[in-house]
Order: C-alpha cells, then sequence, then structure tokens
C-alpha cells in the first residue's frame, strides 16, 4: 500500500512539472516581450482575444475586421505558418528605446508551412500607455514585391 501511495505521489508530480503554459522567457516590462506574446497568440494559440489585449485600440479595429487571426496574419502581416518559433532580434536594439513611450522592435520567425521551411522578420512600432507596451504598427516587409 505505501509503494503504490509513493508511485501515486511521484507519477502526480511528474506531471504537474511537466505542464504549464508556454510563456516566453524575459523580462515582462519591455517590448520585445509584448511582441513576443502578441504574435505567439496569432500563430501558436491561434487566439485573437489574447492579441487583441496587446493591440492599440486602432490596430485591435484593423485585426478585428479580419475575424480570424489567419485571415489577419495572411492579408495584413502576410506570413502563414503551420508551427513557428518566435525570437526577438536583438542585433538593433537600443537602451534608450526601452525608457521611451516609443519603440522599435524587430521579430525572427522560424518555422514550417505546408512542409517547407519559412525563415521571415517583422518590425513593430510600439507604445507604451500607463507603464504598458502595446503593438501599434506591423511594419511591412521592405522585400516584399
Amino acid at each position: 500500500m505505501k509503494l503504490i501511495q509513493i508511485i501515486l505521489v511521484m507519477l502526480s508530480l511528474f506531471l504537474v512539472a511537466c505542464g504549464g503554459e508556454d510563456k516566453p522567457s524575459g523580462d515582462e516590462d519591455t517590448p520585445g516581450y509584448t511582441a513576443t506574446l502578441y504574435f505567439d497568440a496569432l500563430y501558436n494559440k491561434n487566439n485573437m482575444n489574447i492579441a487583441l489585449e496587446h493591440a492599440t485600440p486602432r490596430l485591435a479595429r484593423v485585426m478585428r475586421s479580419y475575424g480570424t487571426p489567419s485571415q489577419f496574419t495572411r492579408n495584413l502581416v502576410n506570413m502563414q505558418f503551420d508551427e513557428v518559433t518566435i525570437e526577438l532580434d536583438m542585433t538593433n536594439a537600443s537602451l534608450r528605446e526601452q525608457y521611451g513611450d516609443h519603440a522599435k522592435v524587430n521579430m525572427v520567425f522560424t518555422g514550417y508551412f505546408n512542409g517547407e521551411k519559412v525563415d521571415d522578420m517583422r518590425s513593430v512600432q510600439m507604445l507604451r500607455k500607463k507603464g504598458k507596451w502595446y503593438i501599434d504598427k506591423i511594419n511591412p516587409d521592405p522585400f516584399a514585391r
């Protein structure tokens, strides 16, 4: 009986340790963290409501007009993925931007679409209001046709 209890306790601890949210690592008060949460909600979680929490009212209005995250990302962001890894590009990071109310954040997307590997990059304009960062604008791809 004692052995069964120990096994059950160990199994429950293992299951609890394996669960949890896939939140990005980093400082939650930075614009890069918010941008990562925003794109993770659109591409990996396919949840428009979570993404809307990280957008300015102007961008949120545009997002709602597309209806679904996949329509928004296909048409406005011009990127599609079946699965994607989102990283913050730190090569152009400026400490000065983190202390102002405006920031430009570069995001690197590595994923797959229809079985083919896709690498892409987007730049977003961020605004800070009442201490919280919001996506204000997704800059178009300068190399797109």
